[in-house]
């Protein structure tokens, strides 16, 4: 009979352990049972994140990223970010972009391709350019060659 609880015991332990970030999914309960995960559907096979991250807020697998959507103005910021208004940041693409455009999400981190699901690219700063998302870092700091790169659904190849 005690072999019989441990292993329900076990059993039970186990199916209440999440997915880390970047794990595939279909349903937040698939990341998280207790609901501090969710799921982000729109990524192929569905991507484990965590929504309204910060610079240190997301487990050791992962980063926070932030990425900026809708429209954006034609104002560059190549010589500084202070050209940007009160209530725009400088992208690294050297564009205003509203602060109200920017969400944020926990994201796998990588080293390269290999380390990110098939389908997903490992972006270093030429694809965070290219295909969007840059790591948000402590106040002072600046995304380079050492910041964070970040497993995200590679652009289809038609």
């Amino acid at each position: 009979m005690r072999n019989f609880a441990l292993v329900v015991a076990v059993a039970l332990g186990l199916g209440g352990c999440g997915k880390e970030i970047g794990d595939a999914c279909v349903t937040a309960a698939d990341c998280d049972p207790n609901g501090e995960r969710s799921c982000d559907i729109s990524q192929k096979e569905g991507y484990c994140t965590i929504q309204g991250c910060d610079f240190s807020t997301c487990p050791d697998e992962a980063a926070c990223i932030r990425f900026f959507t809708g429209g954006f103005s034609n104002k560059t910021c190549e010589n500084s970010p202070d050209e940007c208004s009160l209530d725009e940041l400088c992208d690294l693409n050297k564009r205003c972009v509203a602060r109200s455009s920017e969400v944020r999400f926990c994201m796998r981190t990588c080293s390269d391709d290999s380390d990110c699901r098939d389908g997903y690219e490992c972006r270093d700063i030429a694809k965070m350019k290219a295909h969007g998302g840059e790591p948000v870092l402590a106040p002072g700091s600046t995304v380079d060659d050492s910041s964070p790169k970040f497993c995200a659904s590679a652009p289809s190849t038609l």
